[in-house]
């Protein structure tokens, strides 16, 4: 199988200065001076635009940061529920404007805690999550009439989803009022983290399943963000993470419009959900061309009508996967680079990594260091002071141009071979980025990709890791969280349970929306794992393609 042709980074001759052009990982050649004749074939009014105008690589909305900087939020979410909740408490009184959520694997694969195969993960990287109790205890004292918040769930998102309206439900906020984002992207699983259930086909349809549900009774939700992180962290270029990210997209639409759903009813609810590797520019670049690709496929190719149906609203940031420990302090220049990048490129969330990451879930002094990375850049920098400020850069708008062909170029290339849930299945586009890792792993091992104090600049005596302080697991957690388990087990109605489940059953049989069964079914107080052991039965599970 061929594939656009993968470049290779330029090493410099000496610590500061290059000897020749350098190459993105896309095959892009960065010349040493952009001038007007760079711009020359680009027109103003149809290739770059008004902020607020199509074709938006200037930013979705006319005065973008100038009013209202972007949204500020750290991944948070560990241990058992009221340790989550005495954290997002924390981030809140700390100048943090949104909640992200995040889950143990357990969670994240549809076991309970009490099973034996989640013995060593039960709150590690995330908070655990069995029942509807636990998500009570998540929010407690959080309105959630006025917060909004990102779930960074896939397999199990629609059962997270239900317990959130529940838990809504029993604040006194309807669903229409809820806000935020639930993740809901199962392909790039099968791409780049392997947390799925299910195999491909029924997986989009339960992820069919959440947006529609969402156009009819939480339309202030974002029913999906499709996450091309994960895959840019796990070896896809930019231009991959951009074309790899909409080609899923585009499967989740026509799976809704199969419904026969229009695209207007719920173009608005989709977001995505982007990284910063190392190239700033690079990353700015590519977030302006994704506005603009986005916009031409969903006006020309999708034929959507409303405006707002153009628009790419997305959070960008990450930063975990150049963090190092090695010198770990430097992580904390990274990540005001990411956030840099994330804002001059226009997202409208930014989610950071803190800089302890690579070796444990952030303290609260490190959490804070995140968010105030964010606060000073908005308050003491001039960031915010004028829209756009990279804007008419010969560089900035060449290399936009240039990427927005090779996303293109990308794009076609997974139709012409077949789409890519088909892609996926055959595990192509799995062993494409498992080997563009490995290469990036040898060009950092051999210096060819420098990472300062690890393979250039490094001291012979530096802070070492052990003597940082780490956010310390509390051994007790799985412990904790089964004896919260059986007490739920003990004191719910089992012959409410088991009739939630038979529903769930049924509807699953029948090929209905799972989320009205899926409500019904956590309000009994059924454990996640009951629920997925009642899906697994009628869909089956996923064995990844041999040689992935």
């Amino acid at each position: 199988m061929n594939s656009p042709e993968k470049g290779v980074g330029m090493a410099p001759e000496d610590d500061y200065a290059h000897t020749e052009e350098a190459i993105l990982d896309s095959g892009i050649r960065i010349k040493k001076l952009y001038t007007p004749k760079d711009l020359a074939h680009l027109s103003y009014e149809k290739d770059i635009g008004e902020p607020g105008q199509f074709p938006f690589v200037r930013g979705i909305y006319p005065d973008m940061y100038w009013k209202k900087p972007w949204t500020r939020r750290l991944y948070a979410g560990f241990g058992n529920p009221a340790e989550t909740n005495q954290r997002f408490r924390f981030l809140l009184e700390h100048g943090q404007t949104g909640l992200s959520l995040a889950l143990d694997l357990p969670t994240q694969i549809g076991l309970n805690s009490d099973d034996p195969l989640a013995a060593a993960d039960v709150g590690r990287v995330g908070v655990a999550i069995d029942t509807l109790k636990d998500m009570e205890e998540i929010f407690e004292g959080i309105d959630l009439g006025k917060i909004s918040t990102s779930f960074t769930i896939n397999a199990t998102a629609a059962i997270l989803l239900a317990m959130y309206v529940a838990v809504g439900e029993k604040q006194g906020v309807p669903s229409e009022r809820l806000r935020g984002t639930v993740q809901n992207d199962i392909l790039k699983e099968y791409i780049a983290r392997g947390q799925y259930i299910f195999p491909p086909k029924p997986s989009i349809k339960i992820a069919g399943d959440i947006i529609e549900y969402c156009i009819h009774h939480i339309p202030r939700l974002n029913s999906i963000s499709v996450a091309g992180s994960h895959m840019h962290e796990n070896g896809a270029t930019s231009v991959q993470q951009v074309a790899y990210t909409f080609s899923d997209a585009l499967a989740y639409i026509d799976e809704v419009m199969r419904r026969g759903y229009r695209i207007d009813q719920f173009a608005q609810n989709i977001s995505f959900l982007f990284c910063s590797r190392q190239n700033m520019f690079e990353d700015i670049c590519t977030y302006r061309a994704a506005r603009k690709r986005w916009s031409h496929i969903m006006k020309n190719r999708l034929q959507a009508k409303d405006p707002r149906s153009w628009i790419l609203k997305f959070a960008a940031g990450g930063g975990g996967l150049w963090m190092t420990k090695r010198q770990p302090l430097n992580n904390i220049a990274r990540a005001t680079i990411v956030a840099l990048a994330s804002a001059l490129g226009g997202a409208q969330s930014v989610l950071l990594a803190a800089y302890d990451e690579p070796f444990a879930i952030p303290t609260e002094e490190t959490a804070r260091i995140s968010l105030n990375i964010q606060n000073i850049l908005i308050h003491e920098v001039g960031l915010t002071d004028t829209i756009d400020p990279l804007g008419g850069s010969y560089f900035i708008e060449s290399l936009t141009n240039e990427i927005d062909r090779k996303i293109v170029e990308t794009m076609d290339w997974v139709e012409k071979n077949g789409g890519i849930v088909s892609l996926i299945e055959k595990g192509d586009i799995q062993r494409q980025l498992a080997q563009q890792a490995m290469q990036e792993e040898m060009r950092i091992q051999k210096g060819e990709s420098v990472l300062v104090g690890v393979n250039r600049f490094v001291a012979e005596e530096e802070k070492g890791e052990e003597e940082m302080t780490f956010h310390e697991p509390d051994p007790m957690t799985r412990q904790r969280q089964i004896d919260r388990l059986d007490q739920v087990k003990r004191e719910r109605d089992a012959q409410g349970v088991a009739s939630a489940l038979a529903d769930l059953r049924k509807a699953a049989q029948d090929g209905e929306n799972l989320m009205p069964s899926l409500i019904q079914a956590v309000k009994a107080y059924a454990t996640l794992g009951e629920m997925v052991r009642v899906l697994k039965e009628i869909y089956g599970t996923y064995t990844a393609p041999s040689g992935i």
